[in-house]
């Protein structure tokens, strides 16, 4: 008995200590990791363990992100987990991602982890088009893409198609050229035999270097309405609806016109169908009352025959009644043919009304069944929506007691930088101009077209950010307000 109360006391306790944990999937671009948790925790004690596993140091460019009702959100380090708006099925699952980024990656990411994290997220953004990348800057990064991770270019290793399951170029930029896929191997393979002699880390770090001089690098857009268009489209849809109405009411008119008149023709020929159908009947007995008539003549006419052999007068004077008899006869025969040719005459012109009778209450069904209303289309609202951005500037100061030694150091970077810089771009350029010749200009999407928009006119994303910085803040807000 006492065994048994201690193993139900062992299982209450094992049930109450399962209900004060959660369980956590963290997915990072390499790899998905899963933690029990305390219901008490808070944000920040979930951060802090995934950076610990992770072996981060540099933790101020990170975050959890999770999506909620199709929003993308970042869990708050102050507030409690399972208190904030998460998802509510088990295992929750949180992405560890890049949340801000620096303007300078080799100075300001020293840890090769957060190169490597902050490589993987790039990468992907751009491959997803979510950071737009010209083409010639594409294939220069795809080659730094294939450098880190296949090392020194080998040509008896890397054989022609060694490239083909790869995803090195965004979909946007392959349907922009009439090139195969061996065509556009066969530059990133070009560019990536020049990269002999360096590591992965040095190859991630040239491809975040051209990659963080992008216009979309670090810039987060999001959709703003400006009330003066919300407020010119509502004016134009009511205007629009008002002018259906009118049309509407119009056409509910001219409709009950067409009805009424319609009506009236129906009466007329209702009444001229009863007019005729009498003189028709009038006729029909005309007819027979002459035909009765002539079988008297007739009757009378042959009567005089028989008593006509009594005698020559008699017959001279029958002869004469005879014949007088046969004219009545023969004008009874002719009035009796007249008449019967107008009641014939009759009987079709009752037959014409009444067809008429019928056609005129088909046009009155007709007309009675059209649709009057019709609904107006609502256009669907297209507002044109606006950008805008937001950065983080993140920046470590160094001090050394050399001062002259590190003066001299930092001179021989800066013309090194220079120098890289000058041979990135001339890179870039020729690769511009090896390709240009096979671009589809109606396949350029409006990205594409704003960015080579913005290379004519030497516009760039660190051009504007200098020019701000550089005015009065009454300046840049009408800087903003003219965008």
């Amino acid at each position: 008995m006492a065994s048994a109360l201690a193993a139900k006391m062992g299982f209450n306790s094992l049930m109450r200590k399962q209900a004060r944990n959660f369980k956590v999937r963290i997915c990072t671009m390499e790899s998905d990791m899963e933690f029990s948790c305390e219901v008490k925790w808070k944000g920040k004690d979930l951060f802090d363990l995934v950076c610990r596993t992770l072996g981060l140091r540099e933790t101020w460019f990170f975050g959890l992100q999770y999506i909620i009702k199709d929003t993308v959100a970042w869990l708050k380090m102050k507030k409690k987990v399972l208190d904030q708006e998460v998802p509510k099925e088990e295992p929750l699952t949180f992405h560890f991602l890049a949340k801000f980024y620096p303007e300078n990656v080799e100075e300001e990411l020293v840890q090769d982890i957060t190169q490597h994290l902050f490589f993987l997220q790039v990468k992907k953004k751009i491959l997803k088009e979510e950071i737009h990348c010209p083409p010639e800057a594409s294939v220069l990064l795809a080659s730094y893409a294939v450098h880190a991770k296949y090392g020194d270019y080998d040509p008896d290793v890397h054989k022609p198609g060694f490239l083909a399951e790869e995803e090195l170029l965004p979909k946007r930029v392959i349907n922009l050229y009439q090139m195969t896929a061996e065509m556009w191997e066969e530059r990133i393979t070009a560019c990536y035999a020049e990269h002999r002699g360096r590591t992965r880390d040095e190859a991630e770090m040239e491809y975040l270097k051209i990659a963080q001089d992008l216009d979309m690098y670090g810039v987060n857009y999001f959709l703003i309405r400006v009330e003066k268009h919300r407020l010119q489209r509502e004016k134009q849809l009511r205007e629009e609806a008002e002018r259906a109405r009118d049309e509407l009411e119009r056409r509910l008119i001219q409709l009950q016109d067409e009805a009424h008149m319609a009506n009236e023709a129906l009466l007329r020929s209702e009444q001229t169908a009863d007019l005729l159908a009498e003189k028709a009947q009038i006729a029909e007995e005309e007819a027979k009352l002459l035909a009765q008539k002539a079988a008297e003549a007739e009757t009378e006419m042959q009567r005089i025959k028989v008593t006509a052999i009594r005698g020559q007068e008699e017959r001279r004077i029958m002869e004469q009644k005879m014949l007088e008899a046969e004219m009545r006869a023969r004008k009874m025969a002719e009035e009796s043919e007249r008449r019967a040719n107008e009641a014939e005459q009759l009987k079709q012109d009752l037959q014409e009304a009444r067809d008429s009778e019928r056609r005129a209450k088909n046009k009155l069904l007709e007309i009675t069944s059209k649709a009057i209303y019709t609904s107006p289309g609502r256009a669907s609202d297209s507002i044109p929506p606006d950008l805008s951005f937001s950065r983080e500037n993140l920046s470590f100061d160094f001090k050394d007691t050399d001062m002259k030694r590190l003066s001299m150091e930092i001179e021989k970077e800066k013309v090194e930088y220079m120098e890289k810089s000058k041979h990135l771009q001339e890179q870039l350029n020729e690769l511009k101009t090896e390709i240009d010749s096979l671009k589809l200009k109606e396949r350029e999407s409006a990205l594409d077209i704003i960015h080579n928009q913005n290379t004519e006119q030497g516009t760039s994303k660190q051009s504007n950010f200098k020019k701000l910085t550089l005015q009065s803040t009454k300046t840049r807000v009408a800087f903003f307000e003219e965008l």
